[in-house]
């Protein structure tokens, strides 16, 4: 089920990390999106404001003839020994580090090998007094989509495997509080490895912030679109986020793009847009007819212009390398996003909230999770059928329990989003209208228990049998993991911990 894909051990350059120039023009993009002064009373961030400062110096270039051949010959080791077969707690061990390490794409058949016997191992037989393999066991098997359960001696275990946020956490982003662990035996060959990965997937990421840079400074909208957002780098961290792999640079790289244009509808919709301009909009949208847009302004039409080729274009390049055309379902993803934003602005038009029902249907479809969720499918291009583009196009549960999981950590928000002037509503304000007396906390911990009843639909839906590869389902998981980070303001209207992600994953070296 998982993407088995070649790494290339080595960047465009020849060398396995960046040559001095592309380290040049990272940084040169990194300081072009310094946080500009707040230009309102409320000293929240300004729309054109970005989400970090900009980079830490690199303490060093690493640059040696020999280090790619010694990852490979260190790679090379590592799946010799998973392969021919450890011990069955060292196996396990050694899956469960190479996870938390976020280099488990390096191995995936070993890994799914592995696991397929313990599986068999585990339907079969289990040891009563060895509650710690038992419970890892069933962890890793239901993290990878197997259908197991735990007796009752092995309950505590379960629960603190299954409490624990490791789950809910991004691999990624937490794989450098492993490097330096007390090293144990193979551990510390992987986490030798794990430092080296993370140091050429960093220049990979670099590479790609620099072609996402061109990409969006060329599109020339943040001079067309002045009330709109004009952070590339944030939209691009859903991408890295949610496609971790690291053979998929140019899915990332394409995935952007339409992720860039959720922000920037959403933009139209929220601040920009009167409701007679909005309504025009969307029937464009839905007729997708770009000559029927000339009576609206000219920012709304080349909105419109740059959405259909970035559609074209992304479908052309689908059709190309796996043969299915796949133009009419992004379409309707897009048709389906702005008739959802036009309800919401009908709705905050007339003054009146919806019940709170009415809002969280129409509010997972505003979310835009679908739009880049159905990207990422044809973008990797697993399992296309007319069978699965089907169950796609109708907004699967795996899409959206995701959704449902942004749209409530959204309403929770803590700080306004980025100072947008517009009138968003939430959950919240329409749970406390519908069960009069109710508190403000009252209210958030409705929505902190609906959080977890989606989290639990969507680990239902990861797990086999499956109509969509584990690569799309990882995906999902990522992009659900990501939204903490993407909506936990503090109080200066920041995002600390997406900040810290950031940072980590793009100018943060580790200690080779």
């Amino acid at each position: 089920m998982a993407m088995s894909c070649n790494v290339s051990l080595t960047a465009a350059s020849g060398s396995p990390f960046p040559q001095n120039r592309n380290s040049e023009r990272v940084k040169h993009i990194l300081k072009e999106f310094k946080p500009t002064p707040a230009s309102t009373q409320n000293g929240s961030m300004s729309p054109k404001q970005t989400v970090i400062s900009g980079p830490l110096k690199h303490r060093r270039t690493i640059n040696t003839d020999d280090s790619d051949f010694e990852f490979a010959e260190k790679l090379k080791t590592i799946k010799h020994f998973l392969r021919k077969g450890a011990d069955p707690i060292q196996g396990l061990a050694m899956i469960d580090a190479i996870q938390r390490l976020s280099i488990d794409y390096l191995f995936q058949e070993e890994i799914d090998s592995i696991l397929a016997r313990q599986y068999m191992f585990s339907s079969t037989f289990h040891s009563d007094n060895n509650l710690y393999e038992n419970a890892l066991r069933f962890r890793l098997l239901r993290q990878q989509g197997y259908h197991v359960s735990a007796d009752y001696k092995q309950a505590r275990w379960v629960r603190n495997s299954l409490d624990h946020p490791y789950h809910k956490s991004l691999a990624s982003f937490m794989a450098k509080n492993f490097f330096n662990d007390e090293p144990n035996g193979r551990i510390s060959e992987l986490q030798e490895l794990a430092k080296t990965e993370f140091e050429m997937v960093k220049s990979r990421h670099q590479l790609e912030v620099v072609e996402i840079s061109k990409w969006w400074k060329d599109l020339r909208l943040s001079k067309e679109m002045k009330f709109a957002r004009d952070q590339p780098l944030k939209w691009y961290i859903w991408s890295m986020s949610g496609l971790a792999d690291s053979c998929l640079s140019q899915q990332r790289i394409e995935l952007t793009k339409p992720i860039s244009m959720i922000y920037i509808i959403d933009d139209i919709f929220d601040v920009y847009g009167t409701l007679d301009e909005l309504v025009c909009f969307t029937e464009v949208i839905n007729r997708w007819d770009i000559a029927a847009a000339e009576q609206l302004p000219d920012c709304m039409k080349i909105c419109l212009k740059v959405l259909n080729n970035i559609t074209n274009e992304i479908s052309y390049e689908i059709y190309k390398k796996h043969g299915w055309n796949p133009v009419d379902s992004l379409r309707k993803t897009w048709t389906s996003l702005c008739n959802a934003f036009l309800v919401e602005a009908k709705w905050f038009a007339s003054g009146k909230l919806p019940s709170s029902e009415e809002y969280l249907k129409n509010g997972i479809v505003s979310s835009g999770v679908n739009v880049a969720l159905v990207h990422i499918f044809f973008l990797l291009g697993q399992g296309i059928s007319k069978e699965n583009v089907e169950l796609i196009d109708n907004f699967p549960a795996i899409i959206s329990s995701a959704a449902t999981i942004l749209r409530l950590w959204d309403d929770l928000g803590s700080a306004k989003d980025e100072n947008q002037d517009g009138h968003d509503g939430s959950y919240v304000e329409c749970y406390r209208k519908e069960n009069e007396g109710s508190s403000y906390e009252d209210a958030r911990n409705q929505v902190h228990h609906m959080i977890s009843d989606a989290w639990k639909q969507l680990n239902q839906e990861c797990l086999y049998p499956s109509p969509f590869s584990a690569t799309f389902s990882k995906a999902c998981l990522n992009i659900a993991r990501m939204v903490p980070l993407l909506y936990n303001y503090d109080d200066n209207h920041r995002l600390p911990y997406l900040e810290e992600h950031m940072k980590s994953l793009l100018y943060e070296n580790v200690s080779l």
